[in-house]
């Protein structure tokens, strides 16, 4: 219901040193109605052009300092609230490539009421700019 709002796509951008970036990151919202503890996080996948990053990759901000996902399941005292931004940081050697792609972000969240995990999937395409280049 609330899938096509997970990814902001006007928030991507390189992380890292402006020559040399060492990732990307941006800003993402819950596919769920109500806020959740982050430990029913079960897990996020952020693929790129229909290939997943490693989960090792990825680290989740919802405010109060990143995290892996490792972290988050024992993360019993944070919560995420409904319509509240947060912040997906990914390691990926360049930064988001330039040019048209697509990212894509699954949520998979354990719904206490829920007897198996609740799948939330959001895309968008993403068009980066070239560097521009010295034609002097």
């Amino acid at each position: 219901m609330f899938d096509k709002y997970i990814i902001d796509p006007a928030s991507v951008r390189n992380t890292g040193p402006a020559d040399a970036p060492t990732g990307f990151a941006f800003t993402t919202k819950l596919g769920y109605y109500r806020g959740l503890g982050l430990s029913m996080i079960e897990d996020l996948v952020v693929s790129i052009d229909g290939e997943p990053l490693a989960r090792s990759a990825i680290r989740f901000d919802e405010g109060q300092g990143a995290l892996t996902l490792d972290e988050m399941e024992t993360a019993y005292d944070r919560r995420w609230a409904f319509g509240a931004p947060a912040m997906i940081l990914a390691e990926y050697e360049g930064g988001f490539p330039q040019g048209e792609h697509k990212l894509a972000l699954q949520q998979k969240l354990r719904i206490s009421y829920m007897p198996f995990p609740s799948f939330n999937n959001d895309e968008k395409l993403i068009q980066t700019a070239q560097a521009p280049t010295n034609n002097k």
